[in-house]
Order: structure tokens, then sequence, then C-alpha cells
């Protein structure tokens, strides 16, 4: 089977006569292509909700289902076409395919093709609930699979071949954005990498801020200069640590503003290892609004494994950049803090500025800084 090009798909539903049409099929291929409001009640809907139908005349259609909140409409409770409850179903069976043989590479058309639905739709919402595509998934499998031998001692090649890249030269391609490191390197611990590091004082403590040539490898707080220094030398062991502060004044810049309200969002470009887990669960994170919180139970079924609670807590706990990955806005049930990397009371801190900050901006009309998102 062929993967339709997205515009082709949605050139399916082009016209309001076929929307109209999907939804009297309550066409489920349809879904996530489109959404439809009802005048009469105010709800909007997927295209294959089993609810009553309702008269032509009182439907609105929508792209998405931002458009259809933006226009007054509420979700329906039996549908429920902005949230994922059914549809954590079909990304669950889709992972579970990815993660039976990580060496194996499955085209969008073979996965869609396994969970029944169409390459489009599945693109779509994997994308929406994991935060990464089904190819950025496999990747991230095969990137864990080389860390985990690199780090056994497995020689380069075998472990190349272990993790199911095609060649060596696919794998030297593709290692420096799944690793963060060239691999030689990765098994060496650093060895032959050039990080530069610089601290300094902030309304937190201490900030100790790391980087490679390609981007923020580390963020950390502490009360203890050496301490700080100590962990990263025990991270990088065989790397060479260069003290530069005045190469990362711009970054420690970056976190002054966003520790005093007054920036939102990083421009940090990012070199982190994560393992395919750790990836969707840092993604979600990321895509939790500045000055919101989340529960572990939410971001777990965020990522499309809603038992794996635990399992969030702990990529939690290993971010490596505080704040660029924003780990302090996740909470216990109730709301209590819980634990954080940092400190619990510099999670309270963060909390307080980011509330107190949207509160001072709402009050005074102020629009957020327009800073770009940090790459990773």
């Amino acid at each position: 089977m062929n993967t339709p090009f997205p515009e082709a798909m949605a050139a399916a539903f082009a016209s309001d006569d076929e929307r109209w049409t999907a939804v009297l099929r309550r066409d489920m291929s349809a879904d996530g292509a489109f959404f439809y409001g009802v005048r009469t009640t105010g709800v909007f809907c997927r295209p294959s909700c089993a609810s009553r139908l309702p008269r032509r005349e009182n439907v609105d259609f929508f792209a998405s289902a931002d458009d259809a909140r933006a226009a007054g409409y509420r979700e329906c409770k039996r549908c429920q076409p902005g949230g994922l409850p059914r549809e954590l179903e079909i990304v669950n069976r889709a992972c579970a395919a990815l993660d039976a043989d990580p060496q194996q590479r499955l085209t969008l058309a073979q996965l869609s093709d396994a969970v029944h639905v169409s390459p489009f739709h599945l693109q779509r919402l994997f994308k929406r609930v994991v935060g990464v595509s089904p190819r950025q998934y496999q990747a991230a499998q095969r990137g864990a699979a080389l860390r985990d031998a690199l780090q056994r001692g497995t020689d380069v090649t075998r472990a190349t071949v272990d993790a199911g890249f095609g060649s060596p030269s696919r794998m030297y391609g593709m290692a420096a954005a799944e690793l963060g490191m060239a691999p030689s390197v990765y098994r060496r611990k650093g060895a032959g990498l050039r990080v530069r590091y610089a601290s300094a004082q902030t309304s937190l403590g201490l900030v100790l801020v790391a980087t490679t040539d390609k981007g923020i490898c580390k963020i950390a707080f502490g009360d203890d200069e050496a301490q700080l220094l100590s962990d990263l030398r025990e991270e990088f062991a065989s790397a060479e640590l260069i003290d530069d502060p005045k190469r990362l004044a711009p970054f420690v810049a970056q976190i002054d503003a966003y520790l005093r309200g007054t920036r939102q969002r990083f421009d940090l470009p990012l070199d982190i290892a994560a393992t395919a887990f750790q990836q969707r669960v840092w993604e979600a994170l990321r895509h939790i609004p500045y000055g919101e919180t989340r529960t572990y139970s939410q971001i777990a079924e965020a990522v499309g494994s809603p038992r794996a609670v635990r399992a969030v807590a702990n990529a939690c706990a290993s971010n490596p950049v505080a704040l660029a990955i924003p780990c302090h806005r996740v909470v216990q049930k109730g709301g209590a803090l819980a634990g954080y990397r940092w400190g619990v009371a510099r999670k309270a801190t963060l909390l307080d500025t980011e509330a107190h900050s949207d509160a001072r901006r709402a009050d005074t009309g102020a629009q957020p800084a327009a800073d770009m998102d940090h790459a990773a």
C-alpha cells in the first residue's frame, strides 16, 4: 500500500459536501482530518461520533479542534474530540509494534496496516500523542540501543549492527543527532570532546551551564560550585572541560531573565542524549504552557503509556537541562510538588514565579517576549 501525501488525504474531505458525507457515514478514516460543530447544542465532534446526527443546516466544519473551540464550541463528551482516550489505544498498538523489534524498520504504511488506520491519520495522531513522528521514534530507539551497546564496551562496528543501522556510514550520518556526539566519543565518556562551562549566581542559587560545540548539554542548580563541577567532571570524565564564562554569557543571561519572570521561553540549542521513552516524556514537558502544571499521570497519558507513571517520574528526574525542559511543571495529584532534581524549594519558587509573572502580564495587558523555542 502506498502512503498518501497529506495533501491528498486532506483533498478527500476538501469540500463541505464531502465532509458531510463522511459524517453521515460516521467515517473513522476522516477522524483527525476535520471536526464538525452543531450550532443547536454548541458541541463539536469527530466525523465518526455515534451521537444522534444533526441537521445539515446546523453544522459547521473545522480543520482542527482548536478552531472549533475558538468558534465557541465545547467538546462532545461521547467522542471526546479534543482528548486522547480512544486514540491512546491506537498509539499504544503502534508503539508496541515498533518496540517488538527495534532493529526492524517499519514504514508508515506498514505501521498503519498493523494498527488498522490510514497512514495520514496515524502520522498526525502519533505526533500529537507521543510528540515525535513514528520515524523519529524508531530513530530514538536505535540511538538508545547504540548507547547501551557502547556503554557496555561493545566495539562501534558491532554496536552499529546490533542497533539496527543499515551500515556504518548511515550510523555516523545519524548518530550525532541521536547520541549528541560521535559514537566513539560517547563510548569513551567524552574522550576528545570539548565541553565549555560557566557558573553564575542566580535567584535560585548557583547555576552551572555546560555546552558542546552543538549545544547545551547540562543546566544544573546547586549551592556548592565545587560539587556542581565535580558532577560535570564525572559525567564527562574523559572530555576536555574549559571554564568559559564569556562564551556562555548569553545562555546565562537567558536563564537569569527566565528566573526574573521577563522571559517565558528559551532560545537554547540542546545537545542531549535520550532514550525513546525519555524523548517522549521530555517533548510532553516542553508542551506544558508557561504558568501551568500537569500531573505525572497526565504526562503518562500524553505519551501513550498511562500506566507508566513511575517511569515518567524517572524520566523527569533524569532531565539534564533544568528549565529548558521544564520538569518543574509536573506535580502529584492534588498539587503536591513531589521531588525535584535540584530541590523542592527551587521547584516551588519556579512555579510561583511563573504564576505571578502570568498574573502581572494579565493585569497589565503586556504580551510575552517573542522568544524562539529552543532547538532539540
